[in-house]
This record gives structure tokens, sequence and C-alpha cells, in this order.
């Protein structure tokens, strides 16, 4: 249990929050959210004793654990990895670091063998004889082979590092556990298997995460940072995400009465539990918005930008053949082999891959910046694309204001116009005169997506198109291409996005392709394709 009471925080003028009082309870997953630069991991933080809090107090229930996932990737690196996992329980490991010194001394006293004693007991009581076995199974859940449990951190990659700091952080079920986006650099399998794992956990739990699928299958509340404010409220991120939208309704219908807008969010709050009972979410989670009071269900104030898509025509019935398309990467590996499909008019498509790089050269092939190795591709004569690449920093190597950098991709250059691009992309006010060269991730993702809306495309491109947004512009994202008139393709961590979107499955593999048009649900979970999966990447 993690008590805050009176909690602020404030870095010169500027005051992120303040008069914060919650109590996080023993079974609870709160999955905190915000707008970029809102201070979801500076609560993570001061939680964790890591940074200061300008006033208040930060309480855990007495002789409780706290874990928290490092961020710190080269921390670790002389460090064999099992030992690293062990590392996230310190009070056993020192009990492990201490009785090893000991029975090492070549000049053993009685002295030591009290004290050698005092701590076998104290290794049993923490379970300290499965402590190896446990940690090897955490390891092996999030994917890190047998084989690697032994050597240093540093022999390991980036994205095996991140699968065993998270390991790390679970270790030994720590009474209060804080993760800060957990699904980084996971790939899909790693984060189900995460997924269970937390549904699971019988502890508090506090975690930031941009991946809506991820807080909707762990979650039991929200905790919504917003304009200063800190505020709890009951369910997962699609009830708060709902529930707030359909109240944002109601305030804008003033001449609804009262007891029309109870009877509503009533339906709306037994609608949500039927479903929540239906799913894989405990039923805990369905009682608790059973006892939800209608009055907690609040407007957010958050802002969503305007993405919006206007194809300038109509796709014809010929949208993109690929025949044969195969592409060998500079060190030897296969990225794209026999590529073959035709996509047919109102197809959404994601490509998936064990490796990111497969679906970047496919996209890079198919907007004509990559040459394939060999095999054709034709597009229709009625088709204008957009695309949304991976990697964006070629495009912001200058130093045009925004209005300006906008305007290369613009037949109209009036800042009128292009203002309200901008404007629908949340650049307001002075901000449309920043340098390009001086955007964070986010900020050039908007603009990226602002030139996209200039295409007035039919089929969309988009590699990752989730990276280095905040949740409500994912949100804003998701429903824009869930009701986009035309084609899309595109590759996603995001299970929600894919789920929502796309109706048509293409897998790259080493040896060829999988294809299929199914639900992303189905085709994740069916022993069937798994079975046909484990082949084509043997």
């Amino acid at each position: 249990m993690i008590t805050v009471s009176n909690l602020a925080i404030q870095f010169g003028k500027r005051i992120l929050f303040q008069d914060v009082n919650l109590k996080f309870t023993p079974g609870n997953c709160y999955g905190i959210i915000g707008a970029n630069g809102a201070g979801k991991s500076t609560l993570l933080r001061m939680l964790s004793g890591t940074l200061d809090s300008t006033r208040g107090k930060i309480e855990q229930g007495p002789g409780e654990r706290l874990s928290v996932l490092k961020q710190d990737h080269f921390e670790f690196d002389e460090f064999r990895v099992l030992d690293t996992v062990l590392m996230g329980h310190s009070v056993l490991w020192g009990i492990m670091q201490e009785k090893d010194a000991l029975y090492a001394k070549p000049d053993f006293s009685e002295e030591d063998g009290i004290r050698a004693s005092e701590l076998e007991e104290k290794f049993g009581e923490m379970d300290g004889w499965n402590a190896e076995s446990d940690a090897a199974m955490l390891l092996s859940g999030l994917g890190i082979k047998e084989d690697n449990h032994y050597k240093l951190m540093k022999e390991l990659s980036g994205k095996e590092k991140v699968k065993v700091l998270l390991a790390q952080a679970l270790f030994g079920k720590p009474d209060n556990l804080l993760l800060d986006e957990p699904t980084n650099d996971l790939d899909l399998e790693t984060v189900m298997w995460l997924e269970n794992y937390l549904s699971n956990f019988e502890n508090t739990l506090l975690v930031v995460s941009h991946d809506r699928h991820f807080l909707d299958s762990v979650c039991t509340h929200i905790v919504d940072i917003d304009f200063g404010k800190v505020k709890l409220f009951p369910g997962n991120y699609s009830f708060w995400y709902e529930s707030s939208q359909l109240a944002l309704r109601q305030q804008a219908n003033q001449n609804k009465k009262a007891e029309e807008r109870k009877k509503e969010l009533l339906e709306f709050i037994q609608r949500f539990s039927a479903n929540v009972a239906k799913s894989k979410q405990t039923t805990s989670r369905k009682k608790m918005l059973e006892k939800l009071n209608v009055e907690e269900i609040q407007p957010s104030t958050r802002r969503y930008p305007g993405i919006i898509f206007t194809p300038e025509r109509e796709t014809g019935n010929s949208i993109l053949e690929v025949k044969d398309i195969n592409k060998v990467a500079e060190d030897g590996t296969v990225l794209l082999k026999d590529v073959r499909f035709t996509v047919e008019k109102d197809e959404k498509i994601v490509f998936l891959s064990k490796n990111p790089m497969a679906m970047t050269a496919l996209f890079e092939i198919l907007n004509g910046h990559m040459q394939p190795d060999s095999g054709t591709y034709d597009w229709g004569i009625t088709i204008t694309t957009a695309y949304l690449p991976l990697e964006n920093s070629e495009f912001f190597q200058n130093e045009m204001n925004l209005v300006e950098w906008l305007g290369q991709y613009s037949a109209d250059t009036s800042e009128s116009f292009l203002r309200g691009y901008l404007g629908k992309m949340l650049f307001s006010g002075e901000e449309i005169y920043k340098k390009s060269s001086v955007l964070s991730g986010g900020e050039k993702m908007r603009c990226m997506i602002s030139r996209m809306m200039l295409r007035n495309a039919n089929v969309m491109i988009l590699d990752n198109p989730t990276n280095h947004l905040d949740l409500e512009s994912i949100q804003a994202f998701n429903n824009t291409l869930t009701n986009f008139k035309g084609n899309v393709l595109m590759s996603s961590h995001d299970h929600e996005f894919i789920e929502t979107v796309c109706n048509r499955i293409i897998e790259l593999t080493p040896n060829g392709i999988i294809d299929k048009q199914m639900d992303y649900d189905d085709y994740i979970t069916s022993d069937k394709i798994k079975e046909l999966r484990d082949s084509m990447y043997q």
C-alpha cells in the first residue's frame, strides 16, 4: 500500500501538480495517464523516492518492499543476467552475497558459523532456495533464452536488456511495483505474457503506459494528471475514455435534464460492466464499476487533435499488386522473401514480422525510396498515397518555422490555410513560429500527420504510427483510421490499433508470407497459426 498526503511538485515557478491525496491499495493496478509533460514519470519518481517532492508525504505499509523498473540500460553491464534479476530483491541479494563471502573464508570461525546460521534462516524464510529458478522462469517468460541467463548484461542487445530489467522489477513479487512504460521495445508476444502476469499480480501496481490494450488488460483504476490536478477513477482506460466522452457530450447538451443524464450514465455503467464480465478481466473489477457513483464520471479537459483524412477521390478496383519481392539486408539477413499479395478495395492491412526492419523495407520499397533485389509492384491509376515513415529526422534538419515547414508540402502556402492544419494538431498561438529543428519526438509526429492530411490521399502507409504520440493523439488517430474511407497498410506494436482498424494480416517471415483475413485477436490466439508461424521462422 502507498499513501500520498498533500503532495506537490514545483520546478521554479511552474507548479506541476499540488494537493494530491491518494491511497493505492493491494490487489489493484493504477494506470497513470496524462498529456506529454503532465508529470506521469515525475509522479512515479516521487513515489519511488528518487525525486523529492516540494511538499507533502509518501508512505508505504510497514515492512513493505518497493520495486521499480530501472531505465538505465547500462547500469548492470558487468553483472550476469540471472544475478541482475536477483538484485531486484536487494535484501535477499545482500543475504546471498554475505553468505557466499562467509563460506569462502579460509579461516571460518565459530562466530562466522553463528552468523551463517542466522543468514540461512532468513534465506529460507524468504524462499531463497527457489530464487534462481523463479528468476529463470521470469526471464524465460519474457523471451530471454536459457543460454543467455549466465552471460554478462553487456553481451545482450538493447531490447534483451529491457526484458531483463523488467524481470528484475517483477522478481520476488514486491509489495509495491512501479512500472514506467514497461511495454516499450517489447514484441507483441512478450506484451501478452506481461499482461497475463500483471493481471494476476496481487499486490499494489502503478504503471505509466501509452498502450491502451495493456492498460485495459491490467488496470483496475486510472490516475488522470490533467491541468495540475491528479484524480483517481475506477475502471480501466476504455471506461475512463468512453465515460469522460459521454459526460462531455452531456455537458454540451445543456437542455438535457439531470434525471435523463443520470439514467444515461447508469445505463453506460451497466453496459460496460457486462462487457468486462465477458472479457479476461477479473470479477473484482466488475464489482468496482458496479459500486461507482454516477457523480464520479466527469468530462475530461484533455484536448484531442483533429486528425482528418479526406480522400480527394475514391479508390478504383485496382489498388496494389505486389509480385515476388525479395530483399536481403547488407548483413545478409533475409528481410523479404517471395512477397506476393494483391490489395483489394476497403482492405486495411497490418504487416507483422519478428524483424521490424522487414516492414520498414517493404514500405520504403512501395514508396519508391528503396529498390527490391527482385520483384515488382504496381499501384492502381486512381491511387494517391500518404506515407508516415518510421524515421523522420531528415525532414526536420532545417531552421524553418512550422508554417514554412508545412508550406513545403502545400499548394496553398497562405499562413491562414496552414495555420488551420497546424491548429488541428494542437499547435496554437506563437507555437507555429517554433523552429522545426527543436521539436520533440511527439511534435515531429504531429507535423508529419499534418503533412499527410494535406495529401488528401486514399491509401495510408504507416510505419508504427503511434511512436512518440501521447494517448490523446493515439486515440484520435485510431478513431480516424477506423472510419477512413480508403485503404490502410501499416505496421504497429499497438494491439488496440491493430484490432480496431485492420481486417487483414500479412506476416513477413524469412521463408515467405502468412496472409490471413481475420481479426488480430483470433490470429494471435490460434494454435494453428502459431504452428504455422513457428515453421515459417525456422
